[in-house]
């Protein structure tokens, strides 16, 4: 054999040996410096972490009655790493009253990442939620029997009255997607899932504490790790203070008991809702426990639909309530004035087209128009506007001048309310229209919208906040249910005003028409002794039944209430929205004299 051979041999033996050597040191990085692996292995054999779980920040009303509170319940968790093989499952499952079956779905369904996405078999998972004091009580005395499970304290929210479960919404364990979109969240966790839970859930939550607690090589505790030098304390979450008036809420859900619809009442010097009434409602108590997933199925699939917040998702024509916004609008663009008045022989008659109404004396000017609820002043108001071409080149730019003074006036856009899922309702424009009628319309094609009819739609939040604007003489405040977090100024979106498009001056002519409706017109129910109330009344076609509608404030001068009434089915609005705003008014005033 050559010294040439010789020498390419030992080159590739040298170069075998190297690559053997990088592969290891390749592999033992990857192990110690790059996986983290085996140091969760090392660290759950000496240490264990318990999270400690802050107490959720309570919530009271405007007049300091505790609504909602904590319960201190127990948690079984579990760390599958340290589940002993031959542990008595049998006995386990009698302690806390599962089956083996439900055992071994809970364990699947805890090593399931794509249900449990934080999983890992060092650290504590969720194995059964809020044990019974006699669960916990059986099963504490057999716990060294079961290593790899741990009891936890927790607190679960308690509700101190069966009234506000679309305001105050619930808590429940957290899906996989919250805990992807925060990873302050891991299995087991609670969070708030709608109502002010959900939209204040980072003040009401708090912070999670940590205590780490040192084993020895049996597993057996022995301690506070470094004498808890290491340890997190849980910092409690805020409190909330709401503007609702719990003796109110009470009183709308029981006039509201049997019916469907919705009562919202806003103090319109803040914008604070007073009260929100959605029914059929629910007691908030059923979702709470281990038997909340069989009470939320069974309001799921009631046809009456207990879980929609009608007062925020409801969409619905307004009736004659829209009237008032009407009238302002003809006034500002002076399509109209104090003076102007309208004949009405039965309704609104032009052309082969007819717009019914109820006998009343003619012609009309706005004021007793307001009073009477006279569809014929209304239509010829919007006829008149869209047909003006003097004032607007085309009728799609009325038609778009309309709309943004409805927008103004908080319709047709979410007002922003600090609770989930708010609607937007629907305010058509022009371009609306077009795509309708492929171009070809006219004032006497949409008139119906003119009285709260056609393709108008609003939520009862924001009939109520038309109410408040009124009242404030050209201005709201976003309507939100929260007036304080503990220890932080309100959000400065609920303490701006925010002005219509209308000359303040012009709606002294809409509330003295108002008053006049409750003084001798469609809302007389509500004419209470001592209290000048203003309203608008609202009877909306429906396919079965007619809608009843009302929407006022009181006192006439420096008003502390706004309300509207929407009672699904009522028929006129005389005959159910007014004697219920009227019994609203009166207990309202009567608590706060």
């Amino acid at each position: 054999m050559t010294d040439f051979e010789l020498g390419n041999r030992k080159y590739v033996i040298i170069g075998v040996v190297v690559v053997i050597v990088l592969i290891y040191v390749i592999r033992l990085l990857g192990l110690q410096v790059f996986s983290s692996d085996y140091k969760k292995y090392a660290d759950s054999n000496a240490l264990l972490y318990k999270n400690e779980f802050p107490s959720r920040g309570v919530i009271k009303d405007r007049n300091n009655h505790l609504m909602v509170y904590n319960q201190l319940t127990y948690d079984l968790m579990v760390v599958v790493n340290e589940i002993k093989p031959g542990m008595d499952t049998i006995d386990f499952c009698r302690c806390i009253g599962i089956t083996k079956q439900e055992f071994i779905e809970r364990m699947d369904n805890i090593k399931d990442v794509s249900k449990n996405p934080n999983y890992s078999r060092f650290s504590q998972q969720l194995f059964l939620p809020q044990l019974t004091m006699r669960e916990f009580n059986v099963l504490h005395e057999k716990m060294f029997r079961f290593p790899g499970f741990h009891v936890q304290k927790r607190s679960i929210r308690q509700y101190h009255y069966p009234y506000a479960a679309h305001v105050l919404g619930e808590v429940a364990q957290v899906s996989p997607m919250d805990i992807e979109e925060d990873d302050y969240y891991q299995s087991g966790d609670y969070i708030g899932k709608i109502g002010v839970e959900r939209s204040y859930e980072e003040y009401l939550r708090g912070e999670k504490g940590v205590h780490i607690m040192l084993r020895d090589a049996r597993g057996r505790i022995q301690g506070s790790y470094k004498n808890g030098a290491l340890d997190k304390k849980p910092r409690p979450g805020r409190n909330l203070t709401l503007g609702l008036d719990i003796e109110l809420q009470k009183l709308g859900e029981t006039l509201m008991k049997g019916r469907k619809g919705s009562i919202v009442a806003i103090e319109p010097s803040t914008g604070e809702i007073l009260c929100m009434v959605s029914a059929p409602s629910y007691d908030p108590r059923l979702l709470v426990g281990r038997n909340r997933g069989k009470n939320h199925l069974k309001m799921q699939e009631d046809e009456n639909r207990p879980l929609l917040n009608r007062a925020i998702t409801g969409l619905y024509p307004p009736g004659s309530t829209f009237k008032p916004a009407q009238g302002l609008v003809f006034l500002n663009e002076g399509i109209t004035n104090a003076g102007t008045a309208y004949p009405c022989h039965g309704g609104f008659l032009h052309k082969g087209l007819k717009v019914g109404c109820h006998y009343h004396p003619s012609p009309l000017t706005m004021e007793p128009a307001l009073a009477t609820s006279c569809n014929g002043f209304f239509c010829w108001g919007l006829y008149y506007m869209m047909s003006n071409r003097t004032k607007y080149k085309t009728i799609d730019e009325a038609m778009n001048k309309w709309r943004d003074y409805m927008v103004s006036m908080g319709f047709g856009y979410k007002l922003g309310v600090d609770l989930p899922g708010e609607k937007r309702g629907l305010i058509p424009n022009a371009e609306f229209y077009n795509k309708a009628y492929s171009g070809f319309w006219s004032g006497l094609t949409v008139i119906s919208i003119s009285i709260g009819q056609g393709e108008v739609l609003l939520t009862p939040l924001q009939i109520a906040n038309q109410a408040a604007t009124i009242a404030n003489r050209g201005y709201y405040y976003i309507p939100h249910v929260v007036k304080e977090v503990q220890g932080l100024p309100l959000d400065t979106i609920y303490t701006e005003q925010h002005h219509t498009m209308v000359k303040p001056r012009y709606y002294d002519y809409v509330i003295r028409g108002m008053r006049q409706a409750v003084t001798g017109g469609t809302c007389t129910a509500a004419n209470i002794p001592g209290l000048s109330v203003c309203g608008k009344t609202g009877t909306v076609q429906n396919r079965g039944s007619d809608h009843s509608v009302f929407m006022g404030f009181a006192p006439m001068r420096n008003p502390k209430i706004a309300i509207a009434v929407y009672v699904e089915n009522g028929g006129f609005g005389a005959s159910s929205a007014v004697p219920i705003a009227a019994q609203m008014f009166q207990g309202f005033f009567n608590n706060n004299k």
